[in-house]
């Protein structure tokens, strides 16, 4: 059983370790449940600031529905409790070849809007003697996609993420993203796509980079 964090266990700087997004050094202070009500109290007010009518069927209840989804879903990637439990395996059979992973998707939102970012990330790795479970690696996306990001940051937790759990540095990340914030409001392009990446190890090499680049154009959607 994981050992229950207390506001002591969070860094003097007022980082929660591990989470690598700034976060208040009070945030693990309010359990799960005063959380809502607090945040339920916040959406209500904006609504009512908007004059919509509260009692109406329709809107009565969405402040709490908003709060639930805000407080236990959206942004489940800042409680380190969270944080996917890993069990690696012995490489037994000795496969020594790049182990890609396509088509992850992911949600996350910007934390310059709170607006949705969703996208897809293409991760590989080179066994350093250890294997995972295959449905980990996309636990390890999403679990730091859980909280207010930005693109580049998130694709280089993504990708650290990979290196540290599975014990070695030759790990890849591409991801490919569609930033609402870019689509509804400014230049209200809705047609642009972001790509960022993170190499490390021999993936920094160009021939396996670009090997892993081939495997990247393979038509391999189902």
């Amino acid at each position: 059983m994981q050992e229950k964090l207390t506001a002591k266990k969070i860094e003097k700087n007022g980082a929660i370790p591990f989470i690598d997004t700034r976060v208040k050094a009070d945030a693990l202070l309010l359990n799960k449940l005063e959380k809502i009500d607090k945040i339920k109290s916040h959406f209500r007010e904006i609504k009512e600031t908007l004059c919509l009518d509260l009692k109406d069927d329709s809107l009565k209840d969405t402040p709490e529905r908003e709060a639930k989804m805000h407080g236990t879903e959206l942004f489940r990637g800042l409680d380190p409790l969270n944080e996917p439990e890993i069990t690696l395996f012995d490489n037994k059979y000795k496969y020594d070849q790049m182990l890609v992973e396509k088509w992850i998707s992911f949600y996350s939102n910007c934390e310059h809007h709170f607006v949705p970012i969703y996208g897809r990330a293409h991760m590989v790795y080179n066994s350093s003697g250890n294997v995972i479970e295959l449905s980990k690696l996309n636990r390890i996306v999403n679990y730091p996609a859980k909280r207010p990001q930005i693109q580049e940051r998130l694709t280089v937790l993504i990708t650290k993420s990979w290196q540290k759990l599975l014990q070695t540095e030759d790990v890849a990340g591409w991801l490919d993203a569609k930033l609402f914030y870019v689509a509804l409001r400014g230049i209200k392009d809705t047609g642009s796509i972001t790509i960022t990446s993170f190499y490390g190890g021999k993936f920094k090499n160009s021939e396996t980079n670009k090997a892993f680049f081939n495997y990247l154009q393979h038509n391999t959607e189902y």
